[in-house]
């Protein structure tokens, strides 16, 4: 098996121990880092990977994603088989920068319960230069879970903090990820490693609400 900086475990000792439902943000996280994932085609990602922040063809202008649920980000690379997803990179921040990111999440639909109006809502939306969205998670196959996922898009001069100063480290783990998903294609998920991860717990309680997170 490729060697891999993350700490791994099977899937199946940590679906016993996974929420089952509700909004949650499953990450692998210690006191002072978090890792979150992005796919790109191998020029971005094989240059980050090399340097240790994004340059080369990363774009600055655009608004870019990040996940820290490592299933939904094979569902959404399909497990690194799609273009311009070839390559998967594990990005470790800086905890503290990925807290400031969720004080900065703005939804990216309207929540009544949470803006009060649709005028409320449109404005934090444009001034924000981070967007939160709540998406179904996925087994290893694919298949819809009743628990929700995060993905966060950066932009901005977050995103510029993000690509530049907050990172730790990035590896690229896509042989990982290919060696892995033959278990998947097998149906032998008992023998399925991932990187381990546990329910992020937010710095402060009134983000968390804001953010819909399930306590």
């Amino acid at each position: 098996m490729s060697e891999t900086h993350l700490l791994t475990e099977r899937y199946e000792d940590q679906l016993k121990v996974w929420p089952q439902q509700g909004k949650h943000i499953l990450a692998q996280y210690d006191e002072t880092s978090v890792v979150v994932y992005q796919a790109y085609r191998p020029a971005i990602g094989r240059f980050a990977a090399r340097r240790g922040y994004f340059g080369g063809g990363f774009s600055l202008e655009r608004m870019s994603w990040v996940k820290p649920n490592f299933l939904w980000m094979m569902y959404r690379s399909g497990w690194a088989q799609k273009e311009h997803q070839e390559v998967v990179l594990a990005v470790r921040l800086k905890r503290a920068a990925f807290d400031e990111i969720l004080v900065q999440a703005v939804h990216s639909t309207y929540k009544e319960a949470l803006y009060g109006n649709h005028e409320a809502w449109k404005q934090a939306l444009e001034t924000s230069h981070v967007r939160l969205q709540w998406d179904p998670d996925h087994d290893p196959r694919g298949a819809k879970l009743e628990r929700r996922a995060i993905q966060l898009g950066l932009r901005g001069p977050v995103l510029v903090q993000y690509a530049r100063e907050w990172i730790l480290d990035i590896e690229d783990i896509s042989q990982f990820v290919r060696e892995q998903h033959r278990y998947v294609e097998s149906g032998t998920l008992d023998q399925l490693i991932m990187p381990a991860e546990r329910v992020y717990p937010a710095a402060d309680s009134h983000v968390a609400a804001r953010l819909g997170m399930t306590m």
